[in-house]
């Protein structure tokens, strides 16, 4: 009796120990509860989703759904079809890649040092004045001088830049190119236009790359710049982003290949 007892006691534990490494079984296939938690973590890694209950249920329920329809198309035969293979090869390969990008990113980690750095070079090339100007951009030298005596008769600048200017980007705001270091502008603008006094305008056209430009220069202000702190995130991921693909094109040209990439 004392053996049947404890056979029997064994016989109940077992089925309940892996019970609980289970989710459910579906058509006598248990679903790991490990599923259950790798999904989880996908949801929840962007940072859109928190953890609770309610997800955790959904979560439960989308995994026991695959393991039915997964099922089912086992029993069609859809593994053995090539374009499935051809498929799961192509997923195979973006996990590989994603798993060797992220363990790049683990093991070369952005420092605070290196965000300071990359500001402070920033800052050090945008020091001095920022200006805030209008432009109005024509095809040809006659339209911009036709432009400029208008102008003078009296004309509203931001009137003409709407309805002249070839610059999408500012024609609606009546050419309004807002404060910018001159840097930010082909060297024959940014010329132009640093010569200029507040309120003023320039008298003849000036011609760059884009066409003919009609410059008024609206103000002048020292350069601003946020706080470190206060963009340290977006410094880190342009710095991360620059390792990463160095890193890229390092191992494209150590490769051994016939192929020519196209760019």
């Amino acid at each position: 009796m004392k053996k049947f007892a404890l056979a029997a006691v064994v016989a109940a534990i077992v089925p309940a120990a892996a019970l609980a490494q289970n989710v459910a079984t579906v058509n006598g296939k248990a679903v790991p509860k490990a599923r259950v938690e790798m999904l989880l973590q996908q949801v929840t890694k962007s940072g859109q989703q928190q953890r609770s209950p309610e997800l955790e249920a959904q979560v439960k329920d989308e995994v026991v759904r695959r393991e039915i329809f997964m099922q089912e198309a086992e029993k069609r035969g859809i593994p053995q079809k090539q374009d499935y293979k051809d498929q799961l090869d192509l997923a195979k390969q973006m996990l590989l890649i994603r798993g060797l990008m992220e363990d790049f990113r683990a093991k070369n980690p952005v420092t605070d040092a290196e965000a300071q750095a990359e500001y402070d070079k920033f800052k050090a090339a945008n020091s001095g004045n920022e200006y805030r100007a209008r432009h109005i951009l024509v095809e040809k030298e006659e339209d911009a001088k036709a432009l400029i005596a208008q102008i003078k008769g009296g004309a509203s600048f931001e009137e003409l830049a709407k309805k002249n200017s070839k610059d999408t980007g500012s024609a609606a705001n009546g050419g309004d190119l807002d404060f910018a270091n001159p840097n930010n502008f082909v060297p024959e603008f940014s010329k132009a236009m640093t010569a200029l006094q507040k309120g003023e305008m320039t008298q003849e056209p000036v011609k760059s790359q884009f066409g003919y430009h009609i410059i008024k220069l609206e103000d002048i202000r020292p350069a601003t710049f946020p706080a470190f702190d206060d963009v340290k995130a977006q410094i880190k991921q342009r710095i991360e982003q620059q390792k990463m693909a160095e890193f890229q094109d390092s191992l494209i040209k150590k490769a051994k290949t016939d192929y020519t990439f196209t760019k």
